[in-house]
């Protein structure tokens, strides 16, 4: 395909957060590749900040959920996109796409060797690669540069936080409980790094309050910045950290993104999901020796064996020892 003929790109990745950062370096990736072209990016109207201000992108196109999208595929068919790339490829992408009926480029999902994994645990990944990098296979000669994930935001949005201060970050929250690493467990670790000179942010988001509250509630010195899922506000406040403590979730790709070192507690979640933070300095915690890791793609509401060791068994100590020469090596 050369560069020259093609006008206008479409690409699609309608949800999650930590999804929706992740291709934000095949975006620039095609940009590169295709200059001159126009590039748009379909995605749900509560992620559209995760890609606003990305100056690689024409235009942001916002899919409502309680709106019929029939006026959106009558724009996007007016647009006239020489090809679309669909890194969703869900039943609502591919509707979407059908509609559009042009040259597509499709995501190809791992999901039989994710099942093999989680129902049986067998392994048939030979290699560990990001999301964004299986991402760039949908491509033909698509090429990612060595720099990471883009989260940008516009210059009036300001942390309000005292500069030049030694924040650590503390994100608490994740959507499903098996990975989520135990409140107890960041309260005595806070405390520990707060008495080692630490300042504590603590970071979440909507459904994260309560967790969020009583965290600060018992950490000496800790500030609690969450807030209503004002992305481009929690963004700006974590770029002030020298590190991010969290769980498998969106945050902690709101801190690679943009450019903040992450330690990640793992624990329904492993490795080979592509998921681990990319593009900064990280260090993954994950207890390895459990038969039932991992019980679920996704996260589970409960542990389907009882015992939770699989986070229960990363105790602060654990976890202060590896802050501690994951710092050094800073």
């Amino acid at each position: 395909m050369k560069p020259g003929n093609i006008n206008r790109i479409l690409i699609i990745r309608l949800s999650s957060l930590g999804d929706v950062l992740l291709t934000t370096p095949v975006i620039r990736a095609i940009k590169k590749h295709f200059p001159e072209a126009s590039v748009d990016f379909l995605v749900r109207e509560e992620y559209v900040d995760a890609v606003k201000f990305n100056p690689n992108i024409n235009v942001v196109y916002a899919l409502s959920r309680s709106e019929k999208s029939k006026f959106l595929i009558k724009v996007l068919k007016g647009n006239k996109y020489d090809f679309i790339v669909d890194l969703q490829n869900n039943i609502r992408s591919r509707l979407i796409v059908s509609s559009l009926n042009l040259s597509t480029y499709s995501y190809k999902k791992p999901t039989w060797d994710k099942y093999l994994l989680v129902r049986f645990k067998i392994n048939r990944y030979k290699e560990i690669k990001s999301i964004t990098e299986r991402y760039c296979e949908s491509i033909p000669g698509l090429k990612l540069d060595k720099h990471g994930l883009e989260l940008h935001t516009p210059q009036n949005i300001s942390s309000g936080l005292p500069p030049q201060k030694n924040y650590i970050g503390l994100c608490p929250g994740s959507k499903h409980f098996t990975k989520r690493w135990p409140s107890e467990y960041f309260i005595e670790l806070g405390n520990e790094l707060f008495s080692k000179g630490y300042e504590i942010l603590v970071f979440g988001g909507k459904d994260d309050k309560e967790i969020c509250e009583l965290i600060t509630s018992q950490v000496n010195g800790s500030i609690n910045v969450s807030n209503d899922n004002d992305l481009l506000k929690t963004a700006s406040e974590i770029r002030n950290c020298k590190l991010v403590i969290c769980n498998d979730s969106g945050l902690m790709h709101v801190a690679a993104s943009v450019g903040v070192p992450v330690i990640a507690i793992f624990g329904s979640s492993v490795r080979e999901f592509g998921f681990s933070p990319y593009g900064v300095p990280n260090l993954i915690l994950e207890n390895k020796s459990l038969s039932c890791k991992p019980c679920s793609h996704i996260g589970r509401s409960n542990c389907p064996k009882k015992h939770f060791k699989c986070m229960k068994e990363i105790t602060p100590q654990i976890v202060l020892e590896n802050v501690t020469q994951f710092l050094s090596k800073l």
